[in-house]
């Protein structure tokens, strides 16, 4: 299904940002640091089994639970 690379870094921008700016401009950040960009990402971008298990180690790492794909 394309885009769940895109569904999952919202999840963990949402997830981690709880309705404050400051936090979710904070994790933007933080993946960006970790190779992950979302703004490259949208809803029909292709979706790369190594990309998805980054996306996952990412989430385990901020200890966030995202959807499988």
């Amino acid at each position: 299904m394309a885009g769940a690379i895109r569904r999952m870094l919202d999840a963990i921008v949402e997830t981690r940002g709880k309705k404050n700016p400051l936090l979710r401009r904070t994790t933007r950040t933080k993946l960006i640091l970790a190779g992950l960009n979302p703004e490259k990402f949208d809803a029909s971008s292709p979706d790369d089994p190594t990309l998805v298990a980054r996306v996952y180690a990412v989430a385990a790492e901020y200890g966030v639970i995202v959807e499988a794909p």
